[in-house]
């Protein structure tokens, strides 16, 4: 049986990439560093859950040595600090030590998430510079298949920003500060993008192909945020803030650790619209399903209290 060597499996993007890659007759096996907390995924059919350090080389080469293909996930949207570090080390790192990976055990095909706007010399943060070097460093690898992906903003079950979001806006407040609201971004399905990748995974033609995703529709984020609120049935008067100030609550909230819900990198981000130039979903035969489509069933009227706190706990990243 075909094997596949899957880091960031037990995440947002990872689960109902699983469940395509098990249809599809693939054995996976995830690399994880907290094995125990996702006891669900070793009931599943064809998965091998191995809880190792994917940040030591020698680790990474022995999990991969039986693997056909390698899929990477992994990716943070802050860090601990604010130098960029912890952004190389997941960002650049990791992928350089999966070129010598694949290279040790002859894998030659790897896809691999990046992000929209990522760019190596001209991206606004360290997120995007990050994310932008390593596509450069991936494609440039010898013998070695590359598939890149760039999603916008991604939605589905668990989304981290709706979840975000949905929390905060929980809180009963009269007013709801939103920084830089007016990014625009073209939402995408979590299972549009899986979809993405096992129609590239066998398939010759996207060998080098740096992939856009984007849903089909474009939203600020004050629109994003009012539809939110409108889903969780909350009344919030939005305050979209000027650029000065939200750099002025980037500053403050960089302050608060790696669950910084709006980070000086975030900002900078923020100041490149996420949509599409060319939307390659189309390009693969995949129509984009739009968020109203999909989201109403994953927020219900009311919450408990026990369902509130599973919220804030995963807001808080415990």
């Amino acid at each position: 049986m075909r094997k596949i060597g899957l880091l960031g499996g037990t995440g947002f993007v990872g689960k109902p990439l699983i469940n395509r890659l098990i249809k599809m007759g693939w054995q996976i096996r995830i690399l994880t560093q907290r094995r125990e907390k996702h006891r669900e995924l070793r009931l599943l059919p064809q998965i091998e859950l191995v809880s190792t350090n994917i940040h030591d080389q020698e680790e990474l080469n022995k999990q991969l040595a039986d693997c056909e293909v390698v899929i990477n996930l992994i990716g943070i949207l802050n860090e601990a600090g604010n130098d960029g570090s912890g952004f190389r080390k997941v960002h650049v790192e990791l992928p350089e030590k999966l070129i010598i990976a694949c290279h040790k055990n002859n894998i030659k095909r790897l896809l691999h998430i990046s992000a929209m706007n990522a760019d190596a010399e001209q991206g606004k943060s360290h997120y995007l510079r990050t994310k932008g070097e390593a596509e450069d460093l991936l494609h440039a690898a010898q013998d070695l298949q590359v598939t890149t992906f760039k999603p916008s903003l991604i939605f589905g079950e668990g989304a981290p920003f709706f979840n975000r979001f949905a929390a905060l806006l929980r809180v009963p407040t009269p007013i709801f500060m939103l920084p830089l609201a007016e990014t625009k971004f073209a939402p995408v399905w979590v299972n549009d993008v899986g979809e993405a990748m096992v129609k590239t995974l066998d398939n010759p033609e996207s060998y080098g192909q740096r992939y856009s995703l984007c849903g089909p529709k474009t939203y600020t984020r004050q629109e994003l945020v009012a539809y939110i609120a409108k889903l969780i049935r909350v009344k919030r008067q939005i305050l979209p803030l000027k650029e000065k100030h939200s750099h002025w609550i980037a500053r403050f909230m960089d302050k608060l650790g790696p669950t910084k819900p709006f980070s000086l990198d975030n900002f900078h981000s923020s100041q490149v619209e996420s949509v599409c130039g060319e939307n390659h979903l189309l390009q693969l035969g995949i129509t984009p399903r739009a968020i109203e489509t999909i989201m109403p069933k994953y927020f219900s009227n009311t919450s408990t209290p026990r369902e509130l706190y599973s919220t804030f706990r995963q807001l808080a990243s415990r």
